[in-house]
C-alpha cells in the first residue's frame, strides 16, 4: 500500500487566506504581507518544520507576531536601548494618537500662516528649563552634536578631553561622529587627568567651541580630575555640553547626573541631551542655550535633515508637560514596596519554583554608570529564559548565577497579572 505523501495535506493559499481565525487575524495588515506570511508558513510545512495540519494555526501566530512587539522589560534595566528604551506615559501615547492625522504642527490657526514647527513642544521644553534662551529639537542627541559642530566648528577645531573621546551605542565613536562633520578635534589632557589649563592651553583663533562629554556606560575612579562647565565657561569660547541622559533638573536619586539646568546656570552655551532616556520620553535630541546660537543651529540647511516628525512633538510635549513618566517611576520605587507584589506573585507560581529574591536594578541607557538600585525580583529555572521570550506577551528577565531573575522594578503594577499568565503558559507548554 503508497503511503501518501503528507504534503499533499498543506492546505492551499485561497483556502488559509479564507480560514476564519486567519481573516480576524489579518485585520489592518496588507493584502501582499498576509499572502507573504501564509507562503513562509507552507514553506516550513513543505520543510517538515511543522505538521500540515497547523498551517492555519502557524499563520494565525506569525500574523500575530509582525512588527514591533510589545514587551515586558523584567531585565531591571529601567532604560534599556534594546527595548527601545523609555516607555512612553499614558499622557505621551495619548497624544501620539491624537497627532496621527493633520495637526497644527507648523500653522498658526489665528492668523492661518505658517508658523515655527513645534512651537507647543518647544514652549514646554523652555518652561520647564527657563535658564535657557532657547530651544531646539532634533531628531537624537548624537544629531544634537553633529548639528552643533556642522554649524560652530566646521572646518575648525574642537577641544575636547582625551578622556571623554567616547564609544556610545553599536560601536559609533564620538571622534568619529564629529570628524564626520568636517571639524577638527583637539584633544588635551589625558584619559585620567584634565584641568582646565590643558582646555585655555590649547585655544586658539582656529577653535570653534570646547566640548564637555558626560562619560555614559562608564566611570574613572582614583587619581582622576577633570574640569567642571564653570571652569571652561570662563574661556573665550562657546562651551558645548553633552550630558546625555537626559535630567532636565538635578534628581536627587542621582546626585551625580548632570542635568539641563545647573549645566546652564554654569555657563555652557549650550546644552544637548537625549529624550528617550532619564526624560522618559520619545528619542529625540535636546539642544538648550543661548538665543543666538541656537538660532544659529536651527537656521542651518543641516537642520532640515535631522528634524523631528510631529509624533515626536507630541510625545515629547506631553512627556514635559505631564506628571513623572514612567522611568521616573520606577527609578524612584522604594524596593520595600516590591516586596508585596513579589511575594504575590510567588504564590501564584509556587507550581513552577518561583522564589521572591533581592536584586540589583540599574538606570541604562548610559545614565548613572556605576549606580545600583535596590530591587526584587522572582527567580525561576533558567531553562524559562527564552520560551519567555518567545512567548505572548514576551518577557525578557536576565539569567544570573543558573536562574532566570524577573526584576519587578521594571515591571509597572497593572502588567503582573499579564507576567504572572506568561509565565503559567509557557511552564503548560513544557
Amino acid at each position: 500500500m503508497s503511503v501518501m505523501d503528507p504534503r499533499r495535506r498543506i492546505p492551499r493559499t485561497d483556502v488559509v487566506l479564507d480560514d476564519p481565525q486567519v481573516v480576524e487575524a489579518a485585520r489592518g495588515v496588507g493584502r501582499t504581507t498576509v499572502k507573504t506570511i501564509v507562503a513562509d508558513v507552507q514553506r516550513r510545512a513543505r520543510a517538515g518544520e511543522i505538521p500540515p495540519d497547523d498551517v492555519v494555526a502557524a499563520t494565525v501566530s506569525a500574523l500575530a507576531r509582525s512588527g514591533l512587539r510589545p514587551v515586558i522589560n523584567a531585565t531591571g534595566v529601567i532604560v534599556h536601548t534594546n527595548l527601545g528604551r523609555a516607555p512612553l506615559s499614558a499622557a505621551a501615547t495619548r497624544a501620539v494618537t491624537a497627532a496621527t492625522g493633520p495637526t497644527d504642527v507648523e500653522f498658526d490657526l489665528d492668523t492661518g500662516e505658517r508658523a515655527r514647527r513645534g512651537r507647543t513642544a518647544l514652549a514646554a521644553l523652555a518652561a520647564a528649563v527657563p535658564d535657557a534662551q532657547d530651544v531646539h529639537v532634533v531628531n537624537n542627541n548624537a544629531a544634537a552634536l553633529v548639528l552643533a559642530a556642522t554649524a560652530l566648528a566646521a572646518g575648525r577645531e574642537i577641544v575636547v578631553s582625551r578622556g571623554e573621546m567616547v564609544e556610545i551605542g553599536d560601536g559609533f565613536r564620538l571622534p568619529d561622529l564629529l570628524q564626520s562633520t568636517g571639524a577638527r578635534l583637539r584633544e588635551v589632557g589625558t584619559t585620567n587627568r584634565t584641568t582646565a589649563g590643558d582646555y585655555a592651553a590649547a585655544i586658539g583663533a582656529e577653535t570653534g567651541f570646547v566640548l564637555k562629554v558626560h562619560p555614559s556606560n562608564f566611570r574613572v575612579e582614583g587619581f582622576t580630575a577633570a574640569a567642571s562647565v564653570a571652569e571652561l565657561a570662563a574661556l573665550p569660547v562657546p562651551v558645548v555640553a553633552d550630558i546625555g541622559s537626559g535630567l532636565l533638573a538635578p534628581e536627587p536619586l542621582l546626585p551625580d547626573e548632570p542635568d539641563a539646568a545647573t549645566a546652564l546656570r554654569a555657563g555652557a552655551a549650550l546644552v544637548t541631551a537625549s529624550g528617550d532616556k532619564l526624560l522618559g520620553g520619545p528619542q529625540a535630541g535636546l539642544i538648550f542655550g543661548r538665543a543666538d546660537l541656537v538660532t544659529l543651529l536651527r537656521r542651518h540647511p543641516l537642520a532640515r535633515a535631522v528634524r523631528v516628525d510631529k509624533l515626536t512633538l507630541a510625545a515629547l510635549e506631553a512627556t514635559v508637560r505631564a506628571a513623572a513618566p514612567p522611568v521616573l517611576l520606577a527609578l524612584r520605587t522604594d524596593a520595600a514596596a516590591l516586596r508585596p507584589r513579589a511575594d504575590r506573585l510567588a504564590r501564584r507560581l509556587a507550581a513552577v519554583g518561583a522564589e521572591v529574591v533581592d536584586s540589583v536594578a540599574a538606570v541604562g541607557g548610559g545614565g548613572a554608570p556605576g549606580r545600583e538600585l535596590p530591587s526584587v525580583a522572582l527567580a525561576l529555572p533558567e531553562e524559562l529564559a527564552r520560551p519567555l521570550r518567545l512567548g505572548e506577551p514576551p518577557v525578557v528577565g536576565r539569567v544570573l548565577r543558573g536562574r532566570l531573575l524577573l526584576d519587578l522594578r521594571t515591571v509597572p503594577p497593572d502588567h503582573d497579572d499579564a507576567l504572572a499568565a506568561a509565565v503559567l503558559a509557557v511552564t503548560a507548554c513544557s
